[in-house]
Protein backbone atom coordinates (compact mmCIF):
# COMPACT_ATOMS: atom_id res chain seq x y z
CA UNK A 1 0.00 0.00 0.00
CA UNK A 2 1.27 3.71 -0.58
CA UNK A 3 1.95 5.74 2.40
CA UNK A 4 -1.12 8.18 2.21
CA UNK A 5 -3.31 4.79 2.02
CA UNK A 6 -2.02 3.52 4.87
CA UNK A 7 -2.53 7.14 6.76
CA UNK A 8 -5.94 7.20 5.58
CA UNK A 9 -7.07 3.44 6.22
CA UNK A 10 -5.70 3.79 9.74
CA UNK A 11 -7.54 6.57 10.88
CA UNK A 12 -11.17 5.24 8.99
CA UNK A 13 -10.38 1.77 10.58
CA UNK A 14 -11.30 2.77 14.30
CA UNK A 15 -14.51 4.82 12.85
CA UNK A 16 -15.58 1.44 10.90
CA UNK A 17 -15.34 -0.27 14.16
CA UNK A 18 -16.83 1.45 16.79
CA UNK A 19 -18.68 -1.87 18.75
CA UNK A 20 -15.12 -3.18 19.11
CA UNK A 21 -13.31 0.35 19.79
CA UNK A 22 -16.43 1.08 22.43
CA UNK A 23 -15.52 -2.24 23.95
CA UNK A 24 -11.66 -1.94 24.29
CA UNK A 25 -12.63 1.78 25.84
CA UNK A 26 -14.95 0.25 28.80
CA UNK A 27 -12.38 -1.86 29.47
CA UNK A 28 -10.22 0.83 29.51
CA UNK A 29 -11.98 2.31 31.90
CA UNK A 30 -12.84 -0.86 34.22
CA UNK A 31 -9.02 -0.70 34.07
CA UNK A 32 -8.38 2.87 35.33
CA UNK A 33 -11.16 2.35 38.27
CA UNK A 34 -9.34 -0.49 39.58
CA UNK A 35 -6.04 1.26 39.48
CA UNK A 36 -8.16 4.04 41.23
CA UNK A 37 -9.74 1.54 44.07
CA UNK A 38 -6.13 0.23 44.22
CA UNK A 39 -4.12 3.46 44.99
CA UNK A 40 -7.48 4.60 47.21
CA UNK A 41 -6.99 1.01 49.22
CA UNK A 42 -3.19 1.34 49.28
CA UNK A 43 -3.67 4.27 51.24
CA UNK A 44 -5.47 2.98 53.82
CA UNK A 45 -3.56 -0.09 53.95
CA UNK A 46 -1.00 1.80 56.07
CA UNK A 47 -2.99 1.27 59.12
CA UNK A 48 -4.81 -2.07 57.76
CA UNK A 49 -3.24 -5.03 56.51
CA UNK A 50 -6.79 -6.11 54.86
CA UNK A 51 -6.98 -2.81 52.73
CA UNK A 52 -3.21 -3.84 51.38
CA UNK A 53 -4.13 -6.65 50.86
CA UNK A 54 -7.12 -5.90 48.68
CA UNK A 55 -4.96 -3.03 47.05
CA UNK A 56 -2.53 -5.32 45.97
CA UNK A 57 -5.24 -7.36 44.44
CA UNK A 58 -6.87 -4.83 42.41
CA UNK A 59 -3.26 -3.49 41.05
CA UNK A 60 -2.62 -7.34 39.92
CA UNK A 61 -6.07 -7.51 38.43
CA UNK A 62 -5.24 -3.86 36.58
CA UNK A 63 -1.82 -5.89 35.32
CA UNK A 64 -3.64 -8.60 33.66
CA UNK A 65 -6.08 -6.53 32.07
CA UNK A 66 -3.67 -4.37 31.01
CA UNK A 67 -2.14 -7.51 29.63
CA UNK A 68 -4.96 -8.42 27.74
CA UNK A 69 -5.36 -4.97 25.91
CA UNK A 70 -1.99 -5.03 25.02
CA UNK A 71 -2.35 -8.12 23.42
CA UNK A 72 -5.91 -6.71 21.53
CA UNK A 73 -3.42 -3.99 20.24
CA UNK A 74 -1.30 -6.85 18.82
CA UNK A 75 -4.30 -8.83 17.23
CA UNK A 76 -5.17 -4.79 15.39
CA UNK A 77 -1.66 -5.46 14.05
CA UNK A 78 -2.93 -8.52 12.83
CA UNK A 79 -6.15 -7.15 10.95
CA UNK A 80 -3.44 -4.72 9.56
CA UNK A 81 -1.12 -7.12 8.34
CA UNK A 82 -4.59 -9.69 6.71
CA UNK A 83 -6.08 -6.38 5.71
CA UNK A 84 -8.89 -6.95 7.38
CA UNK A 85 -11.58 -4.49 7.70
CA UNK A 86 -13.44 -5.82 10.75
CA UNK A 87 -11.62 -5.17 14.14
CA UNK A 88 -11.21 -8.65 16.29
CA UNK A 89 -13.02 -9.69 19.28
CA UNK A 90 -11.16 -9.52 22.39
CA UNK A 91 -9.59 -13.43 23.33
CA UNK A 92 -9.14 -13.02 27.00
CA UNK A 93 -6.99 -16.14 27.57
CA UNK A 94 -5.06 -15.44 23.89
CA UNK A 95 -4.43 -11.62 24.62
CA UNK A 96 -3.23 -12.24 27.90
CA UNK A 97 -0.20 -14.54 26.75
CA UNK A 98 0.06 -12.24 23.47
CA UNK A 99 -0.08 -9.17 25.80
CA UNK A 100 2.73 -10.65 28.59
CA UNK A 101 5.15 -11.49 24.65
CA UNK A 102 4.75 -8.12 23.70
CA UNK A 103 6.05 -6.51 26.80
CA UNK A 104 8.93 -8.95 26.77
CA UNK A 105 9.40 -7.78 23.76
CA UNK A 106 9.50 -4.42 24.67
CA UNK A 107 11.57 -4.92 27.26
CA UNK A 108 14.33 -7.09 25.56
CA UNK A 109 14.59 -4.02 22.34
CA UNK A 110 14.93 -1.06 25.07
CA UNK A 111 17.56 -3.00 27.53
CA UNK A 112 19.80 -3.11 24.50
CA UNK A 113 20.59 0.12 23.90
CA UNK A 114 20.30 0.70 27.64
CA UNK A 115 23.29 -1.27 28.42
CA UNK A 116 25.43 -0.58 25.22
CA UNK A 117 24.84 3.32 26.42
CA UNK A 118 25.91 2.43 30.00
CA UNK A 119 28.92 0.98 28.29
CA UNK A 120 29.43 4.05 26.18
CA UNK A 121 29.08 5.89 29.59
CA UNK A 122 31.76 3.54 31.26
CA UNK A 123 34.04 4.06 28.43
CA UNK A 124 33.76 8.28 28.01
CA UNK A 125 34.31 8.24 31.96
CA UNK A 126 30.90 9.75 32.89
CA UNK A 127 31.82 8.70 36.63
CA UNK A 128 35.02 9.25 36.98
CA UNK A 129 34.18 12.83 35.10
CA UNK A 130 31.34 13.24 37.46
CA UNK A 131 33.20 12.36 40.37
CA UNK A 132 35.61 15.04 39.76
CA UNK A 133 33.89 17.89 38.97
CA UNK A 134 31.57 17.02 42.13
CA UNK A 135 34.95 16.81 43.98
CA UNK A 136 35.98 20.68 43.11
CA UNK A 137 32.46 21.78 43.93
CA UNK A 138 32.54 20.21 47.31
CA UNK A 139 35.92 21.54 48.18
CA UNK A 140 34.64 25.38 46.59
CA UNK A 141 31.72 24.86 49.25
CA UNK A 142 34.00 23.79 51.81
CA UNK A 143 36.79 27.07 51.41
CA UNK A 144 33.82 29.73 51.72
CA UNK A 145 31.80 28.17 54.22
CA UNK A 146 28.66 27.31 52.02
CA UNK A 147 28.27 31.10 51.17
CA UNK A 148 29.62 31.04 47.24
CA UNK A 149 26.90 31.29 44.45
CA UNK A 150 26.25 28.63 41.77
CA UNK A 151 27.58 30.68 39.20
CA UNK A 152 30.90 31.48 40.66
CA UNK A 153 31.23 27.69 41.77
CA UNK A 154 30.87 26.92 38.16
CA UNK A 155 33.84 29.30 37.54
CA UNK A 156 35.68 27.92 39.66
CA UNK A 157 35.80 24.07 38.09
CA UNK A 158 39.24 24.19 35.96
CA UNK A 159 37.75 24.29 32.34
CA UNK A 160 39.39 21.13 31.25
CA UNK A 161 37.02 19.05 33.85
CA UNK A 162 34.11 20.97 33.13
CA UNK A 163 34.87 19.87 29.44
CA UNK A 164 35.50 16.72 29.81
CA UNK A 165 32.05 15.67 31.76
CA UNK A 166 30.27 17.91 28.75
CA UNK A 167 32.05 15.78 26.55
CA UNK A 168 31.66 12.75 28.09
CA UNK A 169 27.98 13.56 28.33
CA UNK A 170 27.13 15.06 25.11
CA UNK A 171 28.72 11.95 23.50
CA UNK A 172 26.67 9.06 25.56
CA UNK A 173 23.08 11.06 25.11
CA UNK A 174 24.16 11.39 21.25
CA UNK A 175 24.76 7.47 20.70
CA UNK A 176 21.93 6.95 23.24
CA UNK A 177 19.07 8.82 21.24
CA UNK A 178 20.18 7.39 17.94
CA UNK A 179 20.42 3.81 19.31
CA UNK A 180 17.10 4.15 21.24
CA UNK A 181 15.48 5.64 17.89
CA UNK A 182 17.08 2.58 15.70
CA UNK A 183 15.47 0.20 18.34
CA UNK A 184 12.34 1.83 18.07
CA UNK A 185 12.16 0.91 14.49
CA UNK A 186 13.32 -2.56 15.08
CA UNK A 187 10.41 -2.91 18.00
CA UNK A 188 8.08 -1.76 15.47
CA UNK A 189 8.93 -4.49 13.35
CA UNK A 190 9.26 -6.90 16.10
CA UNK A 191 5.55 -6.23 17.31
CA UNK A 192 4.27 -7.18 13.30
CA UNK A 193 6.67 -10.31 13.45
CA UNK A 194 4.27 -11.22 16.79
CA UNK A 195 1.26 -10.39 15.29
CA UNK A 196 2.24 -12.27 11.90
CA UNK A 197 3.47 -15.44 13.56
CA UNK A 198 2.50 -15.78 17.19
CA UNK A 199 5.81 -16.37 17.82
CA UNK A 200 8.31 -14.64 20.67
CA UNK A 201 11.02 -16.24 18.86
CA UNK A 202 10.43 -14.82 15.67
CA UNK A 203 9.65 -11.50 17.13
CA UNK A 204 13.28 -11.70 19.08
CA UNK A 205 14.70 -12.12 15.76
CA UNK A 206 16.54 -8.61 16.06
CA UNK A 207 18.57 -9.44 12.58
CA UNK A 208 15.54 -10.63 10.65
CA UNK A 209 13.37 -8.00 12.63
CA UNK A 210 16.32 -5.07 11.42
CA UNK A 211 15.88 -6.65 8.05
CA UNK A 212 12.34 -5.99 7.29
CA UNK A 213 12.76 -2.36 7.37
CA UNK A 214 15.09 -3.21 4.42
CA UNK A 215 12.46 -5.30 2.54
CA UNK A 216 9.70 -2.80 3.15
CA UNK A 217 12.13 0.16 2.61
CA UNK A 218 13.89 2.22 4.87
CA UNK A 219 11.98 5.38 3.55
CA UNK A 220 8.59 4.05 3.49
CA UNK A 221 8.89 2.96 7.04
CA UNK A 222 10.24 5.94 8.47
CA UNK A 223 8.19 8.66 6.27
CA UNK A 224 4.61 6.54 7.32
CA UNK A 225 5.91 6.31 11.16
CA UNK A 226 6.59 10.18 10.83
CA UNK A 227 3.95 10.90 9.62
CA UNK A 228 1.78 9.16 11.79
CA UNK A 229 3.61 10.59 14.87
CA UNK A 230 3.13 14.08 13.41
CA UNK A 231 -0.60 13.70 13.26
CA UNK A 232 -0.99 12.34 16.84
CA UNK A 233 0.63 14.58 17.75
CA UNK A 234 -0.80 17.52 16.16
CA UNK A 235 -4.12 16.00 17.39
CA UNK A 236 -3.01 15.76 21.40
CA UNK A 237 -1.37 18.98 20.93
CA UNK A 238 -4.73 21.13 19.60
CA UNK A 239 -6.35 18.77 22.40
CA UNK A 240 -4.44 20.17 25.14
CA UNK A 241 -5.06 23.43 24.09
CA UNK A 242 -8.91 22.66 24.28
CA UNK A 243 -8.41 20.81 27.72
CA UNK A 244 -6.49 23.99 29.10
CA UNK A 245 -9.21 26.57 28.41
CA UNK A 246 -12.40 23.73 29.28
CA UNK A 247 -10.90 20.84 31.30
CA UNK A 248 -13.93 19.20 31.62
CA UNK A 249 -13.52 18.33 28.22
CA UNK A 250 -10.37 16.51 29.07
CA UNK A 251 -12.70 13.56 30.01
CA UNK A 252 -12.73 13.22 25.90
CA UNK A 253 -8.94 11.10 26.42
CA UNK A 254 -11.10 8.53 27.28
CA UNK A 255 -12.23 7.74 23.51
CA UNK A 256 -9.21 9.82 21.71
CA UNK A 257 -6.42 7.82 23.59
CA UNK A 258 -8.08 4.20 22.17
CA UNK A 259 -8.83 5.73 19.01
CA UNK A 260 -5.47 6.74 18.37
CA UNK A 261 -4.54 3.14 19.29
CA UNK A 262 -6.27 1.44 17.17
CA UNK A 263 -4.88 4.20 13.99
CA UNK A 264 -1.52 3.22 15.18
CA UNK A 265 -1.14 -0.25 15.35
CA UNK A 266 -3.57 -0.29 12.31
CA UNK A 267 -0.46 1.36 10.10
CA UNK A 268 1.84 -0.87 11.72
CA UNK A 269 -0.28 -3.74 10.11
CA UNK A 270 -0.54 -2.22 6.94
CA UNK A 271 3.05 -1.35 6.76
CA UNK A 272 3.99 -4.74 7.46
CA UNK A 273 1.69 -6.45 5.03
CA UNK A 274 4.23 -5.25 2.21
CA UNK A 275 6.32 -8.43 3.19
CA UNK A 276 3.69 -10.89 5.25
Amino acid sequence: MEIMEIIKDSFTFPVNNLKALAIYIAITFVAGLIIAGGIITSLFGVNGAAYGIVSIILFIIALIIGFILSGYEIDIIKTGINKDEVAPSIDFKGDLVRGIKALIVTIVYFIIPAIITLIVAFLTNVPGNIVNVTGYLNQTVANTNGTVVASSTIDMIPKDVLANLVGSVSITILIAVILFIIFSFIQYMANARLANTDSLGEALNIPEAFRDISRIGYGKVIATVLLIIIIVAVITGILSYVYQQIPVLAILNIVVTPFLMFAMNRANGLLYSDIA
